[in-house]
């Protein structure tokens, strides 16, 4: 296969990792560190009355679409009563019912929303209709044909019209705007005229109940209104307190459609709701976990997250190998550091998880030196390879029981982890450094004793980084960054950085080669005779 099909399979592969761990991350909202936390903010609607005698009916609009936020968790609080929840244009409502109420009633609805990227108020798919408007009676019906004649005048376009309209009613109204006054009392009120004003002249409005969180904690929030004015294209969000425009990043939108937010026995009861407002902080992930049940249960149902807490924390352990795997790669095929196996550093490194670096170093130390030491006397027994690995590891048994009842004795805790080493992989060890020892002499055995130590130092503490233990399992598609970069590098046949150095002799210039001297020409007989 060519070097080009490689590079290139390599380079994919690690193109789609790094996409699915950056949509995980900006759109999913996975976090990056273990124990980082979100702002989450619990809101409450409070609906409190006097029943009615017979059957009570109560509508509340409760949230759909929230443009900048994203509701992980809502919960309906109605003792005795029935739910029944239904979407309609541009919003949500649930409707609560009970044949017989005695006493004041309470009934709730509590909502944890945390902060979304995708703040875009076009995605409410709200259609541009306009409703007829009441008729106004004389001489309303003359000042607001005069009030939109002269906004008509000083403006230039749908949203200028609305926002100049607006104007007209802040600062310093005219006659006809302070006339027309008279007919709004409160903010809704004032945004149900204004979008009636806009209908007049065929430009679609709608208004919105939002309330901005910003700021608010622990208080009783006000739900305000906002005017959505459809200018051909799309609709724009406009303050009708200060005719600003833009959909600010705060504001949580409660309900899109034109209705009361709260009905009982079907006749709108704005004073009949209470609004309060807490911030918290959580895990990111959890949040991130419930977010994305909300927006798509299976991605979570077909994930790591799906499984049970133990097996949750045994693939926290798996999962780490191929790092540890890696390193191993590194140090062996860039470094050229010799070690005893492939993957026996990496065994040994899980096995370091249980006692800790030193203790682990310490008690392999021990225990390889004194299973050498058997090792040793059982060659003069000339045993066949089967039953002299049994012996080793029977030895190893005896002296892993014997070093945790010296450690318990002395007060030692982390000798008690010695048992938890892998008892074959120490057996192998003892057996391999053994006929290296036989083989290659004592200097290259206890080097790769060296080495494999250090092989497994360095992947026991990246294993072990506690960052990168929570990457790797919420973003296990690290492990295919990996997997291209392994194949990469599984075309490298260059030299080894210990060759470099253990040959930079050769890399010297050589001396300049200096003739030796030549030796007198003999004379000849006749030259004497001449001279």
């Amino acid at each position: 296969m060519r070097k080009t099909h490689l590079y290139l399979l390599a380079l994919a592969i690690a193109a789609l990792a790094l996409a699915a761990i950056g949509y995980k991350w900006q759109v999913l909202k996975f976090p990056l560190q273990p124990a980082s936390e979100v702002e989450v903010w619990t809101l409450q609607a409070r609906v409190a009355f006097q029943p009615a005698r017979g059957p009570n009916t109560v509508t509340l609009q409760v949230p759909d679409r929230t443009p900048g936020w994203s509701v992980i968790d809502e919960r309906f609080i109605a003792r005795d009563y029935s739910r029944l929840e239904e979407a309609r244009d541009g919003g949500r409502e649930v409707q609560w019912a009970r044949r017989r109420a005695v006493g004041p009633q309470t009934l709730y609805y509590r909502a944890t929303v945390v902060r979304a990227d995708d703040l875009r108020p076009e995605d409410l798919a709200l259609e541009p209709e306009i409703e007829p408007p009441p008729p106004l009676e004389e001489p309303y019906a003359t000042a607001a044909q005069t009030v939109l004649d002269q906004v008509r005048e000083g403006s230039a376009g749908i949203v200028t019209y609305a926002r100049a309209l607006i104007a007209r009613f802040n600062d310093r109204p005219t006659d006809d705007a302070a006339l027309l006054s008279e007919l709004f009392s409160d903010d809704e009120s004032r945004a149900r005229f204004l979008s009636q004003l806009l209908a007049i002249r065929q430009i679609p409005s709608r208004v919105i109940h939002g309330m901005r969180l910003d700021g608010v904690d622990g208080t009783v929030p006000q739900m305000q209104t906002w005017l959505l004015v459809h200018d051909g294209t799309g609709w724009v969000t406009i303050d009708p307190r200060t005719g600003a425009t833009g959909w600010p990043r705060d504001l949580f939108l409660w309900s899109a459609r034109n209705a009361p937010l709260l009905t009982i026995g079907g006749e709108p009861r704005p004073g009949g709701i209470e609004f309060t407002v807490s911030r918290n902080l959580a895990d990111a992930m959890a949040v991130a976990e419930q977010r994305l049940e909300v927006a798509n249960a299976n991605l979570v149902r077909y994930s790591l997250l799906s499984l049970p807490l133990q097996s949750q924390q045994v693939y926290q352990v798996l999962l780490m190998v191929p790092l540890g795997a890696f390193i191993m790669l590194l140090l062996r095929n860039i470094v050229g550091v010799k070690t005893f196996g492939t993957f026996m550093p990496v065994l040994v490194a899980l096995a370091f998880r249980e006692t800790g670096l030193v203790a682990g170093i310490v008690l392999f130390v021990v225990v390889v030196g004194a299973g050498l030491l058997v090792r040793f006397y059982l060659e003069r027994l000339r045993l066949l390879l089967v039953p002299r690995l049994t012996a080793i590891l029977i030895m190893v048994v005896l002296l892993m029981a014997a070093l945790s009842i010296l450690t318990n004795r002395l007060g030692i805790e982390v000798g008690l982890s010695v048992a938890l080493f892998p008892m074959v992989i120490l057996a192998m060890t003892i057996e391999r450094m053994s006929v290296a020892w036989d083989e290659r002499g004592a200097g290259t055995a206890i080097k790769e004793g060296v080495g494999t130590l250090v092989v497994a130092a360095l992947a026991y503490v990246v294993m072990s980084w506690p960052p990168l233990e929570h990457i790797v399992f919420v973003f296990p598609e690290v492990l295919l960054v990996l997997f291209a970069l392994t194949l990469v590098l599984g075309r490298y046949s260059g030299y080894r950085l210990s060759e470099l150095v253990r040959f930079r002799a050769l890399a010297r210039e050589p001396d300049p080669i200096v003739p030796p001297p030549q030796p007198p020409a003999a004379q000849q007989p006749g030259d004497a005779a001449r001279g």
